[in-house]
């Protein structure tokens, strides 16, 4: 059976005009040209100096882009993009689709909206927008758990806003960046970051033995050396920023008084020996 959670944390922008995707296009990091009805495409707007402030799905449907986003940041996010209009024929305004995923089973139907596939990987399901909602079969914990063991990040949860760099995120491997549309805002850090393989921490799931730690909590080795900081958790799993040279868990990881253990999911792209850290 499908499982299907409501997000109650996620909502939506609607982004029309005849202008809508190159206006978006030279905004965030995917290649907006590729948005298609049933295939959600992760991306985020980044500040001129390449570090993240918000992430979203971006799903086709008909005249306009869907922006599934946080809702805390959406009132933010109309006022951000607005502000880039000038003479663009376009408008970006608030929906009020119910968010929901999907997981573990083929795709529902949906008479009041739309469902589009997850394009980060295929395991993590599907988008579900629509007025009313679908009968959930699952709880919002319960998605976390899913999602955390796949590396998923989710927002402000995950990401450091003004912080947090593309690449540190998964961005790349899971899809969230166009290497080749051209300019936005941002590209420029972020594409450096790339080729110079400038790299030091990841995101990646950690297993928790003991009581979860607080986002934001320090993880020191045994010998009391800072090599990241806590961020989402359900139960025994989370999400953790590490260093690099700590993903092999050859050393004791500590929070508070939670030993991590990480989990580098098959996906990210390990350096090569020898690589520029």
């Amino acid at each position: 059976m499908t499982r299907i959670a409501t997000l109650d944390h996620r909502a939506v922008i609607a982004v029309t005009g005849e202008d809508r995707v190159s206006f978006l296009q030279g905004l965030v990091s995917q290649d907006v040209a590729l948005a298609e009805p049933g295939r959600a495409l992760w991306s985020a707007l980044l500040t001129p100096q390449g570090k993240w402030l918000a992430e979203f799905f971006i799903i086709a449907d008909g005249d306009r882009l869907l922006l599934d986003v946080e809702a805390d940041q959406r009132e933010d996010l109309i006022k951000r993009l607005s502000r880039f209009r000038l003479r663009a024929k376009v408008a970006v305004t608030a929906d009020d689709y119910v968010v929901q995923a999907a997981w573990e089973g083929a795709a529902p139907d949906v008479a009041d909206g739309l469902v589009a596939a997850d394009a980060r990987l295929p395991e993590a399901g599907f988008r579900i927008l629509s007025r009313a909602g679908l009968p959930v079969t699952a709880t919002l914990a319960e998605w976390d758990a899913h999602r955390l063991a796949l590396g998923l990040p989710d927002g402000a949860r995950d990401l450091e806003r003004e912080k947090t760099v593309l690449l540190e995120a998964g961005f790349d491997e899971l899809g969230g960046i166009s290497w080749t549309k051209g300019c936005y805002m941002g590209q420029e850090l972020t594409a450096r970051t790339r080729y110079r393989g400038l790299l030091k921490r990841r995101l990646v799931p950690v297993a928790i033995e003991g009581a979860a730690p607080a986002p934001g909590t320090i993880i020191l080795t045994a010998e009391g050396r800072d090599v990241g900081t806590m961020r989402s958790s359900a139960g025994a799993l989370g999400l953790a920023v590490l260093r690099l040279d700590v993903l092999d868990g050859a050393e004791t990881l500590l929070a508070g008084d939670a030993r991590l253990v990480p989990r580098v999911p098959a996906w990210l792209k390990m350096p090569e020996p020898g690589a520029r850290p």
